[in-house]
């Protein structure tokens, strides 16, 4: 069945910054941090330091993944340009989401010329407290702040742009489903995607309840289904708590508003790839139909929409016409 990986990482070159400081490359796929944090951050064969278009192009071939969706974060640092020029080499391809701290003094025309000029149609917000903007900012409402309500505004221009936030878990500041839900309701033209269903945990099932209950009237929020099992501290297949996770989404806001997706390259280095799809198979949640929506029509629906394809193949960088 074919797929699309709503939630995929590419690394030119290694720029991390978070809380525990910036990264430090050590070569073999192995990184340690500012603080003394050393973890291995690509899958051995992908890339010594870095995990670039053609080592995730063999990835995608190698698993009957036909497209992706190339996002940022603050563990690899914001990839925004690369991304662009890889998916403006296969626009039908590749759907191309860039970051922005909004704390920056020029977010506005950061925002404007990955939107204007280079034809950015998704914007990721990794706010986490373990890793995103609460992570190196204080702590802030998403939904009072002035800041990304300018930016917000901006993109609701352009309806149907996706907004793919990362807000952590319910230990973190950032973990504000209340704020998101206002969001939703202010910017229905905006199609918002929860990554990481919330983040469920083990023993709190009843926490992911409440919460999609909050979220299922509202049908601009979507949730990708990547990276649960480095949640939940599951590595061994086929992943039952993740399951039950998923079944309960399922039942509550339904399979057309689920996403699958990696979060490769760093959720390859604890599970095998392949089978970060095929546990969705085996667990008998989904009809047919069902899972090709959730692997495929729905990431399909968000983020590779015509105008956002054209958008992509209209775009250009004035910066660079005319160099030879």
């Amino acid at each position: 069945m074919k797929k699309i990986d709503a939630h995929l990482h590419l690394v030119r070159d290694l720029a991390s910054y978070k809380g525990n400081g910036r990264s430090n490359a050590l070569g073999n796929g192995l990184v340690v941090w500012d603080s003394g944090f050393k973890t291995r951050l690509f899958p051995a064969g992908w890339g010594d330091d870095a995990f670039r278009a053609d080592a995730a192009r063999k990835v995608m071939e190698d698993h009957d993944v036909a497209k992706a969706v190339l996002l940022q974060g603050s563990l690899y640092g914001f990839q925004n340009y690369y991304s662009w020029q890889v998916a403006k080499a296969a626009p039908d391809r590749f759907a191309p989401a860039f970051s922005i701290d909004p704390f920056a003094s020029e977010a506005e025309k950061i925002v404007k010329r990955h939107v204007e000029d280079l034809g950015f149609r998704a914007l990721k917000l990794e706010v986490s407290q373990a890793g995103g903007l609460m992570d190196y900012h204080l702590p802030f409402d998403l939904a009072e702040d002035d800041r990304l309500g300018k930016i917000l505004d901006y993109l609701s221009s352009y309806p149907g742009f996706a907004v793919a936030v990362d807000y952590g878990d319910s230990s973190q500041a950032s973990h504000q489903p209340r704020s998101l839900a206002r969001l939703a309701k202010r910017y229905p033209d905006l199609d918002f995607v929860l990554y990481h269903l919330s983040f469920p945990k083990p023993g709190k099932l009843d926490l992911l309840e409440k919460e999609l209950a909050l979220f299922a009237p509202l049908p601009n929020i979507s949730f990708d289904l990547a990276a649960l099992q480095d949640i939940a501290g599951e590595q061994t297949y086929p992943y039952p708590f993740c399951q039950e996770a998923v079944g309960l989404a399922k039942e509550i806001v339904g399979a057309k508003r689920l996403l699958w997706g990696i979060d490769a390259p760093w959720s390859a280095t604890f599970n095998d790839y392949g089978q970060l799809y095929s546990w969705l198979e085996d667990a008998g949640i989904f009809s047919e139909a069902e899972l090709a929506d959730v692997y495929y029509g729905n990431a399909e629906r968000i983020y590779f929409k015509a105008d956002h394809v054209a958008a992509l193949k209209a775009s250009r960088d004035p910066l660079f016409e005319g160099d030879a």
